[in-house]
């Protein structure tokens, strides 16, 4: 069972702990779980601060048991030493503030970046806007969708999220393009590197020299960037992922990083009520929900590459094995565990919905249309009988060009927090 106490009771978590996380703005409850003991049917405790930014998901008691509680996402516990460890969460959220803080001073990192010019390229005359034209193009033609969004954008801010796109592309194609099977951990070393030339003004070519431009312009902090690079070296070495703490993480990397370095470029309506971070947080939020989706979507394609990007421990309670997956047999425990991952991706959908609707009104269209046609792939998997294994799922053209009007009308709404604060 699990009770909710309203302060730290445990000797290992002082009423000090809890005061630093609730003033840093984290949502804090804590649990006194009592957990089986596999070895010797005994019941244990022990203590877990849940989810930083989310609420606990309710499961239904037994006959004569009292409602529990389990974390959804990822949980602060502490060990019996009384050391806190600290979960993904928890990291990427201390980035989240770091990017949110950076936005309302309106400030650039340190150190801070020096303008590209043309002679220190040895770039041709509007050498800038061939680069910039050049990332849009790359944008159209593997992201058409989001590119068509892009387009209500005004110039400087249209222009930035294609270099950024880009930029992440060919982060991406470093572990899975053409070349993947030749990238090291030291070629993973050269390209942050150079990140970091791109950051001081140093751009290597055009299409870096776009990037390095717009972060001259706009409060975008290196981080996120290096953070992404991290998820293409976890992938060298990763296969596996023990729980969905550990998934949180790879996510976050890959994926929630797109969010933060976007929230600067997007804007924030300047009639939402809602405060930076919580925006940050439901990009952030977007992004992790897309990354599932992924993944989910993707489950016989890595199976075969080897991969399991699903959370080991989940997979284990729920009766299935790494050879069921390679086996990729749809079977009862293989959709009931579907439907819990599903529903999790869901829920990480709604948090970035209440977001979108705070960005600046010509930035949300693209947002929302990703937003809503990501979400459809999860209705897709579901439509072909949570057989991930040898069919894929994919939402067909009639459906993105339906979603495209509804996007649209979406992102005219006034912003939730102003709606909430007028209700």
């Amino acid at each position: 069972m699990a009770i909710t106490l309203l302060r730290a009771a445990s000797p290992g978590l002082s009423d000090a702990v809890v005061r630093d996380a609730a003033a840093a703005g984290h949502h804090v409850s804590l649990h006194c779980s009592y957990l089986p003991n596999n070895s010797n049917k005994r019941k244990s405790k022990r203590w877990i601060l849940c989810s930083l930014k989310y609420a606990c998901l309710g499961v239904d008691p037994g006959p004569g048991e009292i409602a529990r509680t389990s974390p959804v996402y990822s949980s602060l516990t502490v060990s019996p030493a009384g050391e806190a460890i600290i979960t993904s969460e928890q990291k990427v959220y201390d980035v989240v503030l770091k990017q949110a803080a950076l936005l309302k001073r309106q400030l650039r990192p340190q150190p801070q970046v020096i303008p590209v010019t043309s002679k220190e390229l040895e770039l041709p005359r509007n050498g800038l806007k061939q680069a910039y034209d050049r990332c849009g193009e790359i944008c159209e033609e593997y992201a058409k969708t989001f590119y068509l969004g892009t387009m209500l954008m005004t110039e400087e801010r249209r222009r930035a999220i294609w270099a950024i796109y880009v930029w992440c592309r060919r982060t991406d194609e470093l572990v899975d393009g053409p070349n993947a099977s030749h990238i090291t951990p030291s070629a993973l070393d050269r390209w942050e590197k150079r990140l970091d030339d791109l950051f001081t003004g140093r751009p290597y070519d055009m299409l870096d020299a776009a990037l390095s431009d717009t972060i001259s312009k706009f409060p975008i902090d290196i981080q996120p960037f290096r953070d992404m690079i991290e998820g293409m070296r976890s992938d060298l070495r990763k296969t596996r992922y023990k729980n969905f703490d550990e998934l949180y993480m790879y996510c976050y990397y890959v994926a929630g990083t797109v969010g933060l370095m976007s929230v600067p470029v997007m804007g924030i309506a300047p009639e939402s009520k809602a405060t930076t971070e919580s925006v940050y947080s439901a990009a952030l939020a977007l992004g992790i929900a897309n990354q599932l989706t992924n993944i989910l979507r993707d489950v016989g394609e890595d199976a075969r590459r080897g991969r399991i990007y699903l959370p080991q421990d989940e997979l284990a309670e729920a009766g299935l094995t790494d050879e069921d997956i390679f086996n990729g047999v749809v079977t009862n425990k293989w959709r009931k565990f579907m439907k819990g991952q599903i529903k999790r991706a869901r829920m990480f959908f709604e948090e970035a919905e209440r977001g979108v609707t705070e960005l600046s009104q010509a930035s949300r269209w693209p947002v929302w249309a990703s937003l809503l046609l990501y979400r459809q792939i999860l209705d897709e998997i579901e439509a072909n009988d949570y057989n991930n294994f040898t069919k894929r799922a994919y939402v067909g053209k009639t459906k993105k060009l339906l979603a495209l009007p509804v996007a649209y009308g979406k992102s005219l709404l006034m912003p939730c927090s102003l709606r909430n604060t007028q209700n």
